[in-house]
């Protein structure tokens, strides 16, 4: 074997193992999200209303508390810091969606198939993930 090759190989799987970490974060912070979500709709018997779809750890939407998705925490807090996308730029963002209080979508992109998701647009609802476009991307 060439060093060549070795290294080559090794960029290739390397990245690949980067993309992977990016992608299970993703799916555990929307796990995290969904499980803020329900124990603020056991509380309100509603979800955080938004629509138009919000960009979730920006533009000051940081926070899940009795005041919604907001900057600033209320008195119950359900998540202190929304988590941003690990890669944050103009393809990997997480956004939320709520046109009625009885449901959301969470919109997300994986890099990679992951846990059963496909890569591309996918979806966090109450029901669970699913592989789709959802109205909040």
């Amino acid at each position: 074997w060439s060093s060549d090759v070795c290294s080559s190989d090794l960029v290739v799987s390397l990245g690949s193992a980067r993309q992977k970490a990016r992608d299970s974060k993703r799916v555990a912070d929307m796990k995290q999200m969904q499980t803020a979500l329900e124990l603020y709709y056991g509380d309100k018997t509603a979800y955080p209303a938004a629509s138009p779809s919000i960009a979730l750890g920006a533009s000051g939407y940081t926070c899940i508390s009795d005041s919604g998705i907001t900057g600033t925490c209320g008195t119950t807090v359900y998540m202190g810091q929304v988590p941003l996308d690990p890669l944050n730029d103009a393809t990997h963002k997480y956004s939320y969606k709520s046109a009625t209080t009885s449901t959301y979508e969470m919109g997300f992109t994986l890099e990679l198939d992951t846990a059963g998701l496909t890569s591309g647009n996918n979806c966090a609802k109450p029901s669970g993930l699913t592989h789709e476009t959802c109205a909040a991307l």
